[in-house]
This record gives structure tokens, sequence and C-alpha cells, in this order.
């Protein structure tokens, strides 16, 4: 099958050009003797952009994440986090399993969209209660969240609340870049109220694989120690590392133009009769018009070699994108520019009177 668009997600990317030819050149060595130059390279890098000791080159932002959960969170302790988290939904129950630990997955509190200093106090647990409950040790937050754009000040102040009550503070930074490239802010401004950051060079900026987890000297040499004993150490990975730098390097600055392109998509949408969820980022989440069977139109475009992903099939009262969530997603990316854009919508166009006539009376 040769895909012509693909909006499912932006860890769909394939090497540029110049990326191959950037991982081709690559010096490498051995990152488990900690002499790979390439890495090095990227480690150096990832943590003078968010202004940390050090980092550490992981293969996945899952196991980033849990890196530097492990790190600082054991039994007898709970891990503090929105309900809609990548660490507690999308993750495997990671936390329980590797660090012993609970999950306090919290709702933000009313008219918030995100989890404020006063949510972070509502729900820390600070005593045992005569050893029948964990007590919370680390407030986890994510940038983006499902693609919108947690203010900074917000931000500040629920990192501010956590340390006040003696906690460790974590940023699943997944898409750290594409919140950059909406506002303006840089990444280390992000990463200064957090002890962890975990960035993904796989997503927006276009890289195969990998992801880093930044940090104090201190913790990213006990995260090496972890990487280890779950599998991560790696030898010659200089050659995805260089995917990575070049992504950085050469990918941030044009990420503006996915933004723009969910822009478009958000209005072409509304325009075919979706409800649409106006975009942040390069997230774009719609409903389709009612009577549509969109099952039958994914089926179309996929014939088409276009695909985009389906709706949340899990129990209703555990979606895992909050309430006030559109039931489909579409990603723009690296590999979807405007053409794409326009294909997606033409072939949508031909399809959904189609998918109206299939639904029962």
């Amino acid at each position: 099958m040769t895909i012509a668009a693909d909006f499912r997600s932006d860890t769909v990317t394939r090497p540029t050009a110049a990326m191959y030819q950037a991982m081709v050149a690559a010096p490498v060595g051995d990152d488990v003797f900690q002499d790979d130059p390439t890495v090095l390279s990227l480690e150096a890098e990832v943590a003078s952009l968010l202004g940390k000791e050090a980092s550490v080159f992981v293969t996945t932002g899952t196991l980033s994440n849990q890196l530097a959960l492990r790190i600082n969170v054991g039994p007898l302790q709970e891990v503090l986090c929105d309900h809609r988290s990548h660490i507690h939904v999308w993750e495997v129950g990671g936390i329980h399993a590797l660090c012993g630990a609970s999950v306090a997955a919290a709702i933000p509190e009313p008219g918030r969209r995100f989890m404020c200093d006063e949510a972070v106090r509502a729900n820390t647990r600070s005593d045992h209660s005569l050893y029948h409950q964990p007590v919370t040790r680390l407030l986890s937050l994510e940038q983006t969240l499902n693609g919108e754009v947690m203010p900074l000040s917000q931000m500040a102040a629920a990192c501010e609340q956590a340390r006040a009550l003696g906690l460790v503070t974590h940023l699943d930074g997944a898409r750290i870049w594409n919140a950059c490239a909406a506002t303006g802010t840089s990444p280390a401004e992000y990463a200064a109220h957090f002890d962890t950051v975990s960035v993904c060079l796989s997503k927006g900026l276009g890289a195969p694989v990998g992801s880093v987890l930044a940090g104090s000297s201190t913790a990213i040499d006990k995260a090496r120690h972890y990487r280890k004993l779950y599998g991560g150490g790696w030898r010659q990975a200089g050659l995805l590392a260089a995917a990575g730098l070049h992504a950085l390097r050469e990918h941030r600055g044009r990420m503006v133009e996915d933004h723009a392109n969910a822009s478009y998509l958000a209005h072409e949408l509304q325009g075919l009769g979706f409800e649409v969820q106006q975009p942040q980022t390069n997230m774009v989440w719609c409903d389709p018009p009612p009577g549509i069977d969109m099952a039958a139109v994914i089926d179309g475009l996929r014939a088409e070699n276009i695909l985009i992903g389906g709706a949340y099939s899990g129990p209703r009262r555990r979606q895992p994108f909050g309430e006030s969530a559109k039931s489909l997603r579409l990603v723009t990316h690296l590999q979807t520019p405007r053409s794409a854009c326009h294909l997606l919508l033409t072939s949508l166009s031909g399809l959904l009177k189609p998918a109206l006539r299939r639904v029962p009376c």
C-alpha cells in the first residue's frame, strides 16, 4: 500500500532525504560505554535547550516518562496527574508495574482546562492517614495535552504549589516543541519549573525514533541505571541520534506550518458539516455531520490510500480525551502539507453522501 496522506498521528513521519544523509554520515561509538559522539552531542544539545544539567537518549516517550517516575516514586507513594495524561492512560499501567506506586488521576477544577495550583492543593495527600493511604510524591503535567497548550503562568503556579507541598515535578513534554512554536515560549522557560522533562524527537520533529529525558546530573545518572535494567541500553545509537539532531536543528522552525494546516483543515471541515474544536497546535478534533457512517468513510479513504484514525472505542466513562473531546482526531505533521489536506478534503467531500445513504432509517 502506497500511502498518499496519513493523518492518524504525528508519529507516522518518515525520514527526509537530508535526515537520511545525516544518519549515514554520523560518527558512532557504543552508547552503553557512553562514547558514541553523536549521542553525546544530542544529549548535550537537548540539555542546553531545556536548561538542564544533563540528559539521556532513549527509545520512546513511554520509556523516558517511566524512567523519570521510577527515579522519584516507589511503593507507598502516588503520582498526581491529569486524568487525561499519557502516563496514566497510554503507558499500560507502567507506574503500578514498574514503580509499585499509585496514581491520583485528577479532573481539573471547574472552569479550568488544566491542572492548576488549586487542583494540586486539593488532590495532594501529605499524610498516610494512619498507614491506610499512599502519600503523594510527584506531580506530572503534560505539554501539549491532546494538542492544547497549557499556559506557562498556570504551569508555573501548579509547580510552585507542588514544591510548597514537598512534591517532585515532571513534565511530559512529548509535544513541547509544538507549544513553543505556538506561543514563542522557549523550551527552557517551560522546563524551568520541573525537576525532569521528557521530550520526543519522533512526533512533530519528524525523527524516526527517540526521546530524551533531561534533569540534574544526579537524576540522569540514576535514570541511566534504570534504562539498563529495562533493557534500554543500546550500542551504535548515533545513527538515530543523528536523525534527532537534524530534526532539532532543521524542523523546529517549520512546525508553524503544521499548525496553519490544522487550522485550515478545521475551517474546511466545518464547511463540510463537521463539528470542530478549533486547534491550538497540530491536532484537529471533530465530530462528523449527523447521520454519517464514519466507519464507511474511513474505509473509503483507506481505499484511496488516505489514513485517518477512528473514534475512541473503549468504555464510555473512561474516555481518555475528556468529556469535551470530539470523536475524531486528525493530526498534521511534516508529511501532511497543504496538498495532502486538499486531497483529504476532496475525498471526504465525495464520500460523505454515500456514507449518509448507508445509515439505516
